[in-house]
């Protein structure tokens, strides 16, 4: 990929920004925010869920109108909300959600995000194809641009994210959270083909949240906090880890603790959740379980450990009533609930957080307090209790989620208003509701920041000491180290391996990558 000089003059920053405000209704996003980003440097964005990150990114790029203040690119001012004019001065953004639309190949895809001026509308595949044979030769080569981008592994698709925004020969590049859905071995070769850009003279800045992907990457880092910048651009060399964490949760006072949690009475020394040589249909994404033995007891959690579509979604799918079991057995607290559907196996005390909190846990323009009730409503229903209030359940909505420290204005509000963070808050806050017994977390801390994702961890480990199972599906080895009493790797639809601590992390990789088999 060429990378063209840069239009910047020389001592002229990168990106400046001076008294950015930006608020909406009551909420205040950004609070007179000033910087100024080096040029051919990666600065790192960080703060909690709610912090202002992603509103400042999208101010920078034109994609937000500030109400205060002003921002201009390598030297030129940008007018407010202005895509076009941040884009004509070198700026590209990756956003958090894929924009290439999945139905299209990839070189179509490419060719129409390009909107390459004097273009024409149609194009020969072969031609097409050499359009963008030299920019995808790193992450698959000429074989990959007749693929549909739906069929490709998620970190291919954040790999075309940045040659979709670098093909528009941007010289200042945003990333808002690449890192919240690929793996470890993903994230180290985004952070590679990061550096390698930053050699080519490219300014970066990315939002991130891990303390550890900062370090790993960054030249600089700065930290918003509640909307304002608490910490300005910083060289990494000179910020330990307990400054910037000090930073980002802000004083000992606010910082979370876990809410306590009730499991179900007569959970004690008991198999709560159990697979008996379960197989289910492979799906369009992954395959199928194969003859799966899994256990959950009491006071446990058991981690999963897999790379990314070897059957995780499959195996959570069918222990939650969503999947069919083709053979063997599914058993809740001893009970054969193989065929029961998902809203009895959840009055039997079966809960999920789901792989996407956003698309798979919220009804996104829902009200929080509907949201919120939706167990109690399935509880009333299946037992035909009589209707109480819409206050009630509104105000019993409110009680809950303050008690999970869900950021929010008011319970009418849509769930989609939430942060990240919050939205997972919410989740929490129903889920793990009395009569709980067993609870299955899919990427539980997924893109959350570094507080919301201490908090989570605390309250999975609190679940557990109150006597309930928990089943855990991560892609972080470290958070499935720390939290899990044992470790079981799912490949190709199958458990090929378990560990108990002490884990040997390089044994734990070969089974996940079918070398040990």
């Amino acid at each position: 990929m060429t990378v063209p000089s840069s239009p910047a003059s020389a001592g002229v920053p990168a990106v400046r920004c001076r008294s950015l405000g930006v608020s909406f209704g009551s909420v205040r996003a950004l609070h007179r925010v000033s910087l100024d980003l080096a040029p051919g440097q990666i600065h790192a964005l960080v703060g909690q869920n709610g912090a202002g990150k992603t509103t400042l990114a999208k101010v920078l790029g034109g994609l937000q109108p500030a109400d205060t203040g002003d921002v201009h690119i390598a030297g030129r001012e940008i007018p407010p909300g202005d895509v076009r004019a941040a884009q004509a001065a070198g700026l590209a953004m990756v956003h958090q959600h894929f924009s290439l639309p999945p139905s299209f190949t990839v070189a179509e895809a490419l060719e129409l995000t390009a909107a390459r001026p004097g273009g024409r509308p149609v194009y020969r595949r072969a031609e097409l194809h050499g359009r963008w044979r030299d920019d995808v030769a790193e992450i698959g080569g000429e074989a990959v641009l007749s693929t549909r981008i739906r069929d490709l592994p998620v970190e291919t698709r954040q790999s075309l994210e940045i040659v979709r925004a670098m093909a528009a020969e941007a010289r200042i590049l945003m990333l808002d959270e690449p890192t919240a859905l690929l793996t470890p071995a993903a994230i180290d070769a985004l952070f590679e083909r990061l550096r390698r850009l930053r050699e080519d003279g490219v300014t970066i800045l990315v939002v991130l949240h891990k303390l550890r992907e900062v370090a790993a990457v960054a030249d600089t880092v700065s930290v918003l906090r509640d909307g304002e910048l608490v910490l300005g651009p910083s060289e990494m060399s000179e910020v330990s880890q307990g400054r910037l964490s000090d930073a980002i949760v802000g004083p000992a006072s606010q910082a979370d603790r876990a809410v306590g949690v009730e499991a179900a009475p007569g959970t004690e020394q008991q198999t709560l959740l159990e697979l008996a040589r379960v197989s289910s249909r492979a799906s369009a994404f992954e395959p199928g379980l194969g003859s799966i033995d899994l256990s959950v007891e009491a006071h446990e959690i058991v981690g999963i450990a897999g790379v990314e579509g070897n059957g995780q979604r499959s195996l959570v799918s069918v222990i939650a009533g969503l999947n069919a079991v083709t053979e063997g057995s599914v058993l809740l607290g001893g009970t054969d609930v193989t065929r029961a559907p998902p809203a009895r196996r959840r009055l039997r005390g079966l809960r999920l957080v789901p792989f996407d909190r956003n698309s798979e846990g919220i009804s996104r323009r829902a009200p929080l307090w509907l949201n919120q009730s939706a167990l109690r409503l399935i509880g009333r229903r299946r037992r035909r209790l009589p209707l109480i209030s819409l206050r009630q359940y509104k105000r019993k909505a409110a009680t809950e989620m303050d008690q999970w420290r869900v950021r929010y204005d008011a319970v009418t509000q849509p769930a989609e208003s939430l942060s990240g963070g919050n939205v997972q808050r919410l989740i929490l806050s129903r889920e793990l509701a009395p009569g709980l017994q067993v609870l299955v977390a899919a990427q539980p801390t997924r893109g959350l920041d570094f507080s919301a994702t201490s908090f989570v961890r605390r309250s999975l480990r609190g679940l557990r000491d109150a006597g309930a199972g928990v089943l855990l599906v991560s892609s972080d080895l470290d958070e499935l180290f720390e939290l899990s009493d044992r470790v079981l790797v799912i490949y190709g639809g199958r458990i090929v391996a378990g560990f108990e601590a002490p884990y040997d992390r390089r044994a734990v990789g070969d089974a996940m990558t079918g070398a040990r088999r």
